[in-house]
């Protein structure tokens, strides 16, 4: 359960300075726990000072850390090395046959229609429905279900308990009653996506969900009918997005964020933990944050409009503050 160092950056690139090519690799662990036979990282300048007490074999280190880190001993020189590190930790997985195997599981079932590629993994329990696709070397944990029709695409790491393809939200009201709306669409995925577990992926009414390529889902999240998410996204765990929402590429949207329906959220766009997306985002890179606590709909409405205005209102008292100072200065004789 070794790698050879120069094994590593043989695969990886990077430069190795300062150390053995031969030595023996026994795990990859945090800079501050990392034992004479382990590989560490350090991509935060701010805890450079952690360098000189750490006892791993080889750190891996960007070029201005060169010098502090040849001082303590090996380290491996890589323009980024949290991206190396995380490739590190890939090519260990493999090395070492922590990867799913292509094949389906005995307990799994899987509709005669559906199209599995050969080198997918189908894990225990999965359900994969008629008509559905998944692509070449995607693997689906235990007790993931892929509704029928849905597609998803090649690369693809689907968490235990995801569902894909549940049906939307959809009803009309009827005389204080409620009729289905059937859901017609599916849920398309891209490639290269990751899923976490329980999260839940609603097809669409009428056209698909999409998840394009690249996205990074974390656990619990709800994406609901008709949502779009841009490529290269990633979301954290607990996000609910309502439907037909539309979310750009490359946006990162942090825990427990709400969306609500119907809006257009723009490109690189960064919103906050607990943040309450209320309007859409037309300014692409902008940064976002801030949430209500609960209150009665009427009171929350207007204490919203209100704090939309919060800054002129402040800078009005502020200017209120300086004419009442100078008052009494400018009457004296």
């Amino acid at each position: 359960m070794s790698l050879r160092l120069g094994a590593i950056v043989d695969a990886l690139g990077g430069r190795l300075e300062g150390g053995d090519p031969q030595t023996l690799i026994e795990r990859i662990a945090p800079l501050e726990t990392a034992g004479a036979a382990d590989l560490s990282f350090l991509n935060n300048p701010r805890y450079a000072a952690q360098l000189a007490g750490s006892r791993a074999a080889c750190v891996i280190v960007a070029p201005p850390l060169r010098a502090q880190a040849l001082a303590r001993g090996a380290c491996i020189v890589a323009d980024d090395p949290y991206a190396y590190f995380a490739r590190a930790t890939q090519l260990w997985a493999r090395a070492h046959g922590l990867v799913a195997e292509p094949g389906i599981h005995p307990s799994a079932v899987v509709h005669p229609e559906a199209r599995v590629a050969a080198s997918a993994s189908i894990g225990p329990l999965c359900v994969v429905e008629r008509g559905a696709v998944i692509g070449e070397h995607t693997v689906l944990k235990s007790r993931v279900t892929v509704g029928a029709r849905c597609r998803i695409g090649a690369r693809c790491i689907v968490h235990a308990g995801v569902s894909i393809g549940a049906d939307g939200f959809g009803f009309a009201p009827d005389d204080g009653a409620w009729i289905k709306i059937e859901q017609l669409g599916a849920v398309a995925i891209g490639d290269d996506v990751e899923i976490g577990a329980n999260t839940c992926i609603d097809r669409g009414a009428l056209e698909d969900t999409v998840v394009e390529d690249g996205v990074k889902l974390d656990n619990l999240i709800q994406v609901a009918h008709n949502v779009h998410i841009g490529h290269h996204t990633a979301i954290a765990g607990c996000t609910a997005i309502a439907g037909s929402t539309r979310i750009g590429a490359r946006c990162t949207i942090a825990g427990a964020v709400s969306i609500i329906g119907h809006l257009t959220i723009a490109e690189r766009t960064h919103i906050a933990a607990t943040t309450l997306v209320a309007r859409s985002i037309t300014q692409p890179g902008g940064r976002y944050a801030g949430a209500f606590p609960m209150d009665d709909n009427a009171s929350w409405e207007k204490n919203a409009a209100t704090l939309r205005q919060l800054y002129r209102l402040r800078q009005r008292v502020k200017a209120l503050e300086q004419q009442l100072q100078d008052g009494p200065r400018a009457r004296k004789p």
